[in-house]
């Protein structure tokens, strides 16, 4: 990859580069995008995300590509099955969280049309942009992560701490960390 100015988080490694020029912080509505994230986020929590960047793939096999409909209905089985496979985190409260997440995403959905429209609705719709010299400024967690953790918390979901929600954020592009001389701020 070309020489670019980029946030300080991503440079070690060329799949780090491509997740941060392709996808960190570019605004996401579609439900199954959402869903991908934040199972993946809810997966990296007290972890590295470049552990989880090296994983996706095998995550996406795994988990039926993040089928939130197929996930949703995952028996016992099924999740022994996932915690024999050496691909993903084998957590198991992880992983039966990634199942009854999926089921309260539904829930979500029944409720408000989309997911989408759910969290997005905590912004207005649009991101928010902070303007940050160094990546290493940016927050671990905000107060509408707090309170956006404690509504998914509520509503039955796990492993959804203010930390795993604003990183969820930041993917999605609900906020853009973006430090003010990267690259991507001007594509």
């Amino acid at each position: 990859m070309e020489d670019k100015i980029r946030c300080g988080w991503c440079t070690s490694s060329d799949l780090y580069k491509k997740y941060h020029d392709e996808e960190w912080g570019v605004p996401v509505y579609d439900d199954p995008t959402l869903f991908e994230f934040l199972i993946l986020e809810t997966f990296q929590a007290g972890l590295s995300w470049i552990t989880i960047l090296n994983k996706r793939e095998n995550f996406r096999a795994a988990f039926d590509h993040f089928d939130y409909k197929k996930m949703a209905n995952y028996s016992e089985e099924k999740i022994e099955e996932l915690m024999q496979n050496t691909g993903i985190i084998r957590n198991k409260l992880k992983i039966k969280a990634a199942v009854s997440n999926a089921q309260a995403f539904m829930k979500v959905q029944e409720e408000f049309g989309t997911f989408s429209d759910y969290i997005w609705k905590y912004t207005d719709g649009k991101p928010i942009v902070n303007h940050l010299k160094n990546s290493k400024d940016a927050p671990a967690t905000t107060p509408l992560s707090d309170e956006i953790s404690k509504n998914l918390k509520k509503r039955g979901f796990k492993f959804v701490g203010s930390t795993v929600i604003y990183a969820h954020m930041q993917a999605t592009g609900m906020v853009n960390d973006h430090v003010e001389d990267c690259w991507t701020r001007t594509k």
